[in-house]
């Protein structure tokens, strides 16, 4: 499997799991630990987009493109 598609697969998950923390947790907790656990789910939320977005790049970067022929008997 190329490099790129594991990379986005890899963002999809964290930005997955980042909803799940960050919604989880109801609105106005105020404990500590919650507070943290929902935190945490923002910023691997928004780390996923941007590793999802990175994995994307990388796979249209590396993308085989079809070679030109030179017409040379013109």
């Amino acid at each position: 499997m190329k490099m790129g598609i594991v990379i986005a697969i890899t963002g999809i998950v964290m930005f997955s799991s980042g909803l799940v923390m960050f919604y989880s947790i109801e609105l106005g907790q105020t404990d500590p630990f919650l507070r943290f656990i929902k935190n945490t789910g923002t910023f691997v939320g928004i780390s996923g987009m941007g590793v999802f977005l990175a994995g994307v790049l990388l796979y249209l970067i590396n993308k085989n493109e079809p070679s030109l022929k030179e017409h040379s008997g013109v």
